[in-house]
């Protein structure tokens, strides 16, 4: 059996402090946007807020796993935390899901009962929160490129930060057009618009929980690159999966034409191992040499 790892060499600490600095900034404008939206009676900025209260604990659930996950492995926990940012990934994406159906039904309640809105306030406010979340989104951007944990912490930062812009809009057209009405609409608006972001992030996380095999990799062109070694017989019982975003495993079975030595095994792993890692991107690989074993051969992906 063979094992090769990566390393990481991001700065941590750094990150860490920008998730808490963006959670402080987020606590402070959604108490704005809450008492705002009461005097003003704007549904829309009470979306808005709750939509920032959601960042609030979505950015909180992701300082959590990043914390976590740079914990040690341990015996009872080989794989450490690993996994930590990509379950706070599937929470938040989760909870933007939830939030935009909320909305849409609030928006629907507030279509058959129009109030009249105060305006003036919806638009300071709005303001307020496409700067608040504008700095935010800087500050989690670079990180959220490589990153799933950060990519959906910056996306309920990014999506709160459209919505501010809708709202401010829609503060503009009540004020001199009395088109109340919009106040509804731009509320559907932000949570289809939190839908669509959302989704994509909830079917990635949740394929690399299930063990999925990544999207990129065709398992029977990698089935086909390993058998190119004139020594290799069969490759069989494959199981192809991302521990998270930065490792990807591999296990399988090969079968060998002739009874090779162990040296002889650890020279040709050698190899699959760099096929592997530079056409396919799997850095972790573990097989089980077998010749003449009494086992399905044909059998590529088992249980």
């Amino acid at each position: 059996m063979a094992h090769s790892h990566t390393h990481s060499h991001d700065h941590p600490d750094l990150k860490g402090r920008k998730l808490l600095l963006s959670i402080g900034l987020n606590i402070i404008i959604t108490i704005a946007q809450v008492i705002g939206g009461l005097i003003s009676g704007s549904l829309s900025l009470l979306s808005d807020a709750l939509h920032n209260f959601s960042d609030v604990l979505s950015l909180i659930v992701s300082y959590v796993a990043d914390r976590y996950s740079k914990r040690a492995a341990s015996f009872d926990k080989t794989f450490g935390y690993k996994r930590a940012e990509i379950i706070a990934a599937f929470v938040n994406a989760s909870t933007l899901l939830i939030v935009a159906v909320y909305l849409i039904y609030e928006a629907a309640m507030r279509f058959m009962n129009p109030q009249e809105i105060e305006s003036e306030l919806v638009i300071w406010l709005a303001l307020l929160g496409i700067v608040v979340n504008g700095l935010s989104v800087l500050l989690l951007k670079k990180d959220s490129k490589e990153n799933m944990n950060m990519r959906s912490a910056y996306l309920h930062l990014l999506t709160d930060m459209s919505a501010s812009v809708a709202v401010l809009i829609g503060g503009l057209l009540m004020k001199y057009f009395s088109w109340f009405w919009v106040d509804s609409a731009l509320t559907v608006l932000i949570a289809v618009y939190l839908i669509f972001m959302g989704y994509d992030l909830l079917k990635s996380s949740f394929k690399i929980l299930m063990l999925f095999t990544p999207d990129d990799i065709q398992l029977e062109k990698l089935r086909e690159a390993i058998s190119e070694a004139p020594e290799i017989k069969n490759v069989h019982h494959m199981h192809i999966w991302q521990l998270n975003e930065k490792e990807t495993h591999l296990e399988a079975h090969i079968d060998f034409h002739e009874d090779i030595t162990l040296s002889q095994f650890d020279t040709i792993l050698d190899q699959v191992e760099e096929r592997l890692y530079h056409d396919f991107g799997i850095n972790h690989v573990n097989i089980q040499p077998e010749f003449k074993k009494d086992d399905a051969k044909d059998i590529v992906v088992q249980d």
